[in-house]
């Protein structure tokens, strides 16, 4: 997976969109509110899918109100280089978005009363769409290479390290009060219901008509066919769509139209190595 980058504290960030500095202000400075809601991912797991539905709950389903602005404006990555003017202006309560690891996420949190949803996705699919996304996001030279790109993830050469010390490091707030999590795959199996559960832990009493067009309004469809969800609107320069959609599937289990057998039993090898101390069954593998 070929980018320029550096390191912070063990991390594999991207040039031009971080820098040092705006990581350890994100860090060390940033002041967390305490009815902030953060939408923590790794990369490719449902963060802009996320971004629309806190947004729709936040707006009791309005998609009017919810889609003023385009999605990476309604709720910026607050580690990145040149955000904190635009988060600065946002109004409360706030909804901003990370792909931090939990050991160096704004020491401000854990002081605070703010909230995190946290999503996960079988680490399988992630590498097929990290894949295709390397074909449209200008930082990224393509990749060619299916099982070099396999081993990068799995060495943690990606884009915010290892998927696996990310999730190990959230989890290690699994039963804390201010902490929810949800896996892409349960999204997809009912979203309604994942809705109504995601409303309970933000204190958010929706009715059922408004949930029903939460649920709507953030289809995978109704993303797609929204201007200001699909990231059309941002530069070619930045994204060039014309080598691909940024929203290409949103289904679960495309991974299987990728693996060969042997790359499928080499992955599920090492997964099973790199999350024996995890104490959870992850929704993805009941589907399997």
């Amino acid at each position: 997976m070929s980018f320029k980058n550096f390191d912070y504290k063990g991390i594999k960030l991207a040039v031009g969109i971080h820098t040092g500095e705006s990581l350890a202000y994100a860090e060390n400075e940033f002041e967390v509110l305490d009815d902030d809601v953060y939408n923590v991912t790794y990369p490719k797991s449902g963060t802009n899918w996320m971004i629309e539905i806190l947004n729709l709950i936040k707006h009791k389903g309005d998609c009017k109100k919810s889609n003023r602005v385009p999605i990476y404006k309604r709720s910026p990555w607050y580690e990145t280089a040149g955000s904190q003017d635009k988060i600065k202006k946002m109004e409360s309560p706030r909804i901003l978005s990370s792909h931090l690891p939990h050991h160096i996420f704004a020491k401000s949190f854990f002081k605070s009363k703010a909230k995190i949803i946290y999503t996960m996705r079988n680490p399988r699919d992630i590498i097929v769409s990290l894949f295709h996304f390397t074909k449209i996001l200008k930082i990224f030279e393509p990749a060619e290479n299916f099982q070099n790109f396999i081993e990068d993830f799995i060495q943690g050469e990606a884009l915010y390290g290892s998927w696996f010390d990310h999730v190990k490091g959230w989890m290690q707030m699994k039963g804390d009060s201010r902490f929810f999590f949800i896996t892409y795959e349960e999204l997809i199996q009912d979203l309604r219901g994942s809705v109504v559960r995601i409303c309970k832990f933000l204190g958010q009493e929706l009715d059922d008509a408004q949930i029903d067009l939460v649920a709507e309004n953030a289809t995978f469809k109704s993303m797609k066919e929204n201007v200001m969800s699909n990231w059309s609107q941002l530069s070619s320069d930045i994204i060039d769509q014309s080598n691909g959609s940024f929203m290409r599937k949103g289904i679960s289990g495309d991974w299987k139209n990728h693996f060969t057998v042997a790359q499928s039993e080499y992955f599920d090898k090492v997964y099973q190595e790199k999350i024996k101390d995890i104490n959870i069954n992850f929704f993805w593998e009941q589907l399997s």
